[in-house]
């Protein structure tokens, strides 16, 4: 127990300062500019790919940017769509790596595809079940051991985001500098925004993964008593 809260404080602390540090260098990297918006470097990635059946969209909100693979549409935040600072290049292109990736039917973003459904109706019901489980561990164990497979699928989806995002950053920097949206100074910055965008995936990830641990203990340690 007590070694799980000293993992439980260190992965709350590390979220917290990940977190801190993304914000502090989108809003630095607001602050320089460049020639195109969010929209129009956007809309150039997805030409260049030879995509042209995918839209680009405003949507309301904060950091709320992603690509819709069921619309085909790249959701870019009114900050990232109207801005034509770096942060908002290297978001707009990030979103429209994505698109790349399922055009091109790249197999981790298939499998994430895929587990949404299932992770959908997990993260509905895993908190009761696993609640359940432990309070019900002496007589109905197997609660437990559903809730923790359930919890598993969600610690599952948590890693295989890992590599479509990293994949659809590798995929942005390159075309940005490729392009000539950044150069030998802006890229640089495009890569630390998206690179401290990924710390939260993979914060995310350990934590889910440590929570997953906890549980299996706890079903393990009640089959010994």
């Amino acid at each position: 127990m007590n070694t799980y809260w000293i993992l439980f404080i260190t992965i709350t602390v590390a979220s917290w300062l990940v977190s801190a540090l993304m914000e502090q260098r989108f809003k630095k990297f607001s602050k320089v500019y460049l020639h195109l918006t969010g929209k129009e470097v956007a809309e150039k990635m997805l030409r260049d790919n030879g995509i042209y059946d995918v839209q680009v969209v405003s949507t309301t909100g904060h950091l709320t940017d992603h690509y819709d693979p069921r619309t085909k549409t790249v959701n870019l935040s009114e900050s990232v769509y109207n801005s034509n600072s770096v942060a908002a290049a290297a978001v707009a292109a990030h979103e429209c790596g994505h698109a790349l990736q399922h055009a091109l039917e790249y197999a981790p973003l298939q499998m994430r595809s895929a587990l949404v459904p299932i992770v959908s109706f997990s993260s509905r019901w895993v908190t009761w079940v696993l609640l359940g489980g432990i309070l019900l561990l002496e007589t109905f164990p197997s609660l437990l051991l559903i809730g923790i497979i359930l919890y598993g699928l969600t610690t599952l989806f948590s890693f295989i985001t890992l590599p479509v995002e990293i994949n659809a950053s590798t995929r942005a920097i390159a075309w940005l500098e490729q392009a000539g949206i950044t150069n030998n100074e802006t890229t640089p910055m495009a890569a630390t925004a998206l690179r401290s965008a990924a710390y939260t995936y993979v914060v995310a990830a350990l934590a889910s993964l440590g929570t997953l641990i906890y549980y299996i203990s706890i079903f393990l340690g009640g089959r010994r008593d």
